[in-house]
């Protein structure tokens, strides 16, 4: 890397959080790997990381991700969660991607493509979130007669999307009977996976009967979600914390973000920092520049960074720097954490008011990952 900005995925940890989760969940017989949005910012690379740790399906949210995917991987299945034009179907074809169908439109449109080849597909209900997925029994049972006298069309899965975690409220529950009640206008017990639980409701609720998939969104990447404080200290107990490790499950956050200090400033008081003369010293600090900024996705609004394990205040930013008022001790080269061990992307995500999820994405690709495995330490060009 050519700039002293970065970000460090740890594989190792990464490898023991899906094969914990794995081992405390091992009724299932499908664990999906979610890596839409380049793996959560991790990088698309680390797909056979999780393979080797026991991830057997993965998901991506398009095409292009699925593509993306192959790149690395030519044999784990990839479902698509999102729906693809019948106008792709032989890079689908190619690439081995199975779709999502979530409406009897979708169904009618791949019927009317070129399918030279099996495809596998996943049948999409809406349970409750009214986004995607067959919300009529009657459009379900038309859409799966149709398909399945299709000789080169797969009925491989079932599944749909929870809105809620469902400790405090009626949602899940609710969402569970409806997507029971829509099945049951198929024969739903021959369709091999079924997936329902994501993440925090894996963590959090027994395995339902029917269901033999879970999809492992960014619990496997070893972040905490959940705004609620109550279910927060219900899921707390499988994420890593320094003052108790005896915990039968604890997950370790992978992703951690890296700069350095390039200058140093000491200006006198009342000189202004950065555009807009938006910040006016006091005469009594240094100002470090830190080369990276808001393309990169390290905002003003993060409000701190770290060196030396001291907590220091970003008092401008611009594109590509922030500047950040420090002391005496505070050194040109010094390692600056953006998110690490004093800083989690849960802390950031509670000063943004931002879920988790919603943090991670402000990260930019222009940003290299720097891999971690046992003890060496590589970077991957996207």
């Amino acid at each position: 890397m050519y700039r002293p900005t970065y970000i460090n995925v740890d594989c190792n940890k990464l490898e023991n959080n899906i094969k914990k989760i794995i081992s405390n969940h091992s009724k299932y017989d499908y664990f999906f790997g979610i890596v839409k949005n380049n793996a959560y910012h991790h990088g698309i690379y680390v797909v056979n990381h999780m393979i080797d740790a026991g991830i057997n399906y993965l998901a991506v949210s398009s095409l292009e991700e699925a593509i993306q995917v192959r790149k690395y991987n030519n044999e784990i299945s990839i479902l698509c969660l999102e729906p693809i034009k019948k106008d792709y179907i032989c890079d689908v074809i190619n690439n081995n991607i199975t779709l999502t169908i979530s409406s009897e439109d979708e169904a009618l449109s791949l019927l009317d493509a070129d399918i030279f080849e099996e495809v596998k597909i996943h049948l999409k209900i809406d349970s409750g979130m009214n986004r995607l997925g067959f919300k009529d029994k009657k459009e379900l049972k038309n859409a799966y007669k149709k398909l399945s006298e299709h000789k080169k069309i797969n009925i491989e899965g079932l599944y749909t999307h929870l809105a809620t975690d469902g400790i405090y409220d009626n949602v899940y529950k609710n969402q569970v009977n409806k997507f029971k009640d829509i099945i049951s206008a198929i024969p739903y017990k021959e369709i091999k996976i079924i997936h329902i639980d994501r993440s925090n409701t894996l963590l959090l609720h027994d395995k339902l009967d029917f269901v033999n998939g879970a999809r492992l969104g960014i619990c496997m990447y070893g972040i905490e979600t959940g705004n609620n404080p109550s279910i927060k200290k219900k899921i707390i107990s499988c994420f890593a914390k320094k003052e108790n490790k005896n915990k039968e499950i604890f997950l370790e956050p992978v992703l951690s973000f890296y700069s350095e200090v390039i200058q140093l400033r000491k200006p006198n008081k009342g000189e202004f920092v950065g555009y807009n003369a938006g910040y006016h010293t006091n005469g009594l600090e240094y100002i470090a520049t830190i080369p990276c900024g808001y393309a990169d996705g390290v905002l003003k609004k993060f409000k701190y960074i770290y060196i030396n394990d001291n907590k220091y205040k970003i008092v401008a930013e611009c594109m590509d720097m922030i500047m950040v008022s420090v002391d005496e001790t505070v050194k040109i080269g010094d390692k600056v954490e953006i998110v690490g061990e004093n800083q989690t992307i849960n802390i950031l995500s509670s000063r943004l008011n931002m879920v988790e999820h919603k943090t991670l994405t402000l990260f930019s690709n222009r940003v290299p990952i720097s891999y971690i495995y046992n003890e060496n330490t590589y970077e991957v060009k996207y």
